[in-house]
């Protein structure tokens, strides 16, 4: 049978929508603040707040 890709705890359902939520939100405050948002990408570290615009990957989901 083939599982349809949802975690079946109920606590872990919303889990990755409240994690790009969370993202989403430090990287606004972050833009606004002048501070730094940090994310790993093809293994250096890069501040997408500076960069102006959301990586590649977080804007396609």
């Amino acid at each position: 049978m083939k599982s349809n890709g949802k975690p079946k705890d109920k606590d872990l359902l919303g889990s990755y929508a409240a994690l790009k939520r969370a993202a989403r939100r430090a990287l606004e405050t972050a833009r606004r603040t002048g501070t730094p948002c940090y994310v790993m990408q093809q293994g250096e570290l890069v501040d997408i707040a500076r960069a102006g615009r959301i990586p590649r990957r977080a804007a396609s989901r």
